[in-house]
């Protein structure tokens, strides 16, 4: 499968390529959707998948042969075999019936592919209206390193190994299992990834962002990674969440990372969070079940 550039560019309101995720206008996104096409017979991972550092096989693929494409829309769907199998068809197009056309071509593969789970992927530019149900809509934030890291944490924020009773993580992994942290907590006792930044209240772990992790991107560039972030309800409201956000973000401008992309749930905390300290909007992508 080839792209006629000329016909995909344009209705690309969001730099968004499937089974990658959100990536820079900068980078050489042509290549990136060959890339994603040629690599679909393989369970291997690209060199810039930042998924790498989590698992020892790619489970998302593009369904090549069921990609439509044409001058007015562009349908690429995935597969992804890793928990309840999915069939994802990423609209680009916003012509009439792009979606209705996305969601059949979902149920279709799905049934094909035996799949439970057919769902549809759509994108907005980050001039559109932001009036989303939640957990429908992620906004697609961008960190510049350029301009330096940002202001300066307000509260001591510790590496995980400088805790005095790195134990009482554990506590907090649980208690933040649905944030991901029982996921990441296992990942740390095996030493395969990279610094944890957490806040203490009194001997409590209130809150923790990481693991804190750079890869260079298509262009060569290095990119800090998205991290699990989050501060338990009870300590919500103190300033810790703002502390380690600027933390991480000095950690990343000290280990050489020029940018940091991430998705946050368009009137969540992190969302509004990453507005007030200045990152920029690429836009919104917004899913549903086909």
């Amino acid at each position: 499968m080839r792209f006629h550039w000329g016909w995909l560019e344009p209705v690309m309101t969001v730099p968004y390529v499937p089974t990658l995720g959100p990536v820079r206008r900068e980078d050489p996104l042509h290549d990136l959707f060959e890339a994603v096409v040629e690599n679909a017979a393989t369970d291997r991972f690209l060199p810039h998948d930042k998924d790498a550092r989590w698992f020892d096989h790619k489970a998302e693929r593009v369904l090549a042969d069921a990609i439509e494409h044409d001058r007015h829309q562009t349908l690429i769907p995935t597969l992804n075999e890793r928990g309840p199998r999915t069939v994802k068809v990423h609209v680009y197009g916003n012509v009439p019936g792009s979606l209705t056309a996305g969601a059949d071509l979902a149920r279709k593969l799905a049934a094909a592919h035996g799949a439970g789970r057919a769902k549809v992927a759509w994108f907005l530019g980050p001039d559109q209206p932001e009036e989303y149900p939640r957990g429908v809509g992620t906004r697609v934030q961008l960190k510049d390193f350029a301009d330096g890291p940002g202001e300066a944490p307000g509260v001591r924020v510790l590496d995980y190994k400088q805790l005095p009773e790195p134990e009482r993580f554990a506590v907090f992994a649980d208690l933040m299992a649905g944030d991901g942290f029982a996921f990441l907590y296992g990942r740390m006792q095996e030493g395969t990834v990279g610094p944890v930044l957490t806040v203490l209240d009194g001997a409590t772990v209130a809150g923790a962002i990481g693991p804190m992790e750079t890869l260079s991107d298509a262009a060569g560039r290095a990119r800090l990674l998205p991290q699990y972030f989050g501060v338990r309800p009870e300590y919500r409201g103190l300033g810790y969440g703002r502390a380690l956000w600027r933390s991480a973000m000095f950690w990343g401008h000290q280990h050489g990372a020029a940018y940091q992309l991430l998705q946050t749930e368009v009137g969540g905390a992190s969302d509004r969070l990453c507005a007030a300290e200045g990152l920029t909007s690429l836009g919104f992508v917004n899913q549903a079940g086909a």
